[in-house]
């Protein structure tokens, strides 16, 4: 006798009635099945309005949680007193609601969440998210700056793509971007790879990243190509700082080649030669950047790294020294390859001074420049965070395809 509850709600093989009849008994038996449902509803809670973003950029976070015995804030670090190891304290009201005022803050898009007796949770009056490599989080919005607050212009789409990886046999995801006019066009366009660091995915550009934003503001304003912009995972395995697990390095650079370039420029109107494709990332993103774009240098007119470079270049941060041949010894001929660096149009580096990657920056910029490179590196304020990050991405998005 073949399973009811097998094919009832298939959606491919049976109509909606079966369906109907199925749901309604469900409902009706769960129904008499649960008087408390006839109970008359206790009093409401307190009106909880959390994240409250107030127009001097401080946020109040707030929940309700009358039986709790401690909550803090938690963040990625770029909320003052978030991070790694650190989280601050919310203060309890007499209604059980639990506060903090934190800022004023710089404009952009921050990531938190609430502690409560040593559990992480979502903040559940915010719809906002944001994924890392490990968590989601959720995700507040501080307006103030131009080019990254949302605006009254055309607006392209992010669609989350899930595809199969022959190269890992295994299905993996990734995130497109398409300028405002795509879907209703049949023009071509360029197409930018941009990439996220270790304890991001390929979810981070578009949310924390606010890169569909920026793209839109820069567009409408005529200071940028309209481009198609994929945002991959740069994870292929598990990850854990300092052992570079998940195939940090190797992994994903064979699956880029052989399984990405190929999907997204067949999928999507995007012109294929060297002059229209550009690639760039920011931390792991970028030393992904340069072990992809510069083994494949006659692939890529633009190259951008943001906080990064070789990891092991200069020891200590990012690597240690490598083993085995270093990356200038494996790539020395395409590094002196003066016709593959005439096709390169910009090849554009930018640390803050207070990154802990900044050193090997300088060494990955002087190392290039050595080969006769013509590089361009912005040394600016700030450290390895996301504000630096989305400037960067403004600065660079339009120096492409011009």
């Amino acid at each position: 006798m073949p399973n009811p509850m097998r094919s009832v709600c298939h959606p491919h093989r049976l109509s909606a009635r079966p369906c109907v009849r199925f749901l309604v008994g469900a409902v009706f038996a769960l129904f008499v099945s649960l008087p408390n449902l006839h109970a008359q509803p206790g009093p409401p809670g307190p009106q909880v309005r959390s994240p409250e973003v107030s127009a001097d950029r401080k946020i109040a976070f707030r929940i309700h949680a009358p039986k709790a015995g401690s909550i803090q804030l938690g963040g990625s670090g770029d909320i003052p007193g978030t991070g790694f190891n650190q989280a601050s304290p919310l203060t309890k009201g007499d209604d059980g609601v639990w506060s903090i005022t934190v800022g004023p803050l710089q404009p952009g898009s921050y990531r938190y969440n609430f502690n409560i007796d040593g559990v992480g949770t979502l903040d559940p009056r915010n719809r906002l998210t944001s994924e890392s490599n490990a968590a989601t989080w959720s995700l507040v919005d501080v307006p103030g700056a131009d080019w990254l607050d949302l605006k009254n212009v055309p607006h392209g789409a992010v669609a989350e793509v899930t595809y199969w990886s022959a190269k890992l046999n295994k299905f993996r995801r990734l995130h497109v971007y398409t300028p405002p006019g795509y879907e209703a066009g049949t023009a071509k366009y360029p197409i930018f790879y941009l990439l996220h660091g270790a304890f991001d995915s390929d979810d981070s550009w578009s949310t924390v990243g606010r890169a569909g934003i920026i793209l839109d503001n820069l567009i409408a304003a005529g200071k940028a190509k309209p481009m198609v912009v994929v945002m991959p995972n740069g994870h292929t395995g598990p990850f854990t700082f300092g052992g570079g697990g998940g195939g940090m390095f190797g992994e994903f650079e064979a699956e880029f080649v052989a399984d990405i370039m190929p999907l997204v420029e067949q999928r999507y109107r995007v012109h294929t030669d060297r002059a229209n494709r550009a690639i760039a990332g920011l931390s792991m993103g970028g030393a992904h950047t340069l072990h992809i774009g510069v083994p494949h240098l006659d692939k890529f007119s633009h190259l951008g790294v943001y906080s990064s470079g070789i990891f092991g270049i200069a020891g200590g941060p990012g690597g240690g020294q490598p083993q085995g041949p270093s990356f200038e010894e494996q790539h020395k001929a395409i590094l002196d390859d003066a016709k593959l660096k005439e096709g390169l149009k910009l090849f554009w580096f930018a640390t803050g001074k207070d990154d802990f990657l900044v050193e090997t920056t300088r060494q990955t910029v002087e190392m290039f420049k050595k080969h006769k490179f013509d590089v361009i590196y912005r040394e600016t304020d700030g450290g390895h965070t996301w504000d630096k990050w989305r400037e960067y991405l403004h600065e660079f998005a339009p120096k492409l395809f011009q």
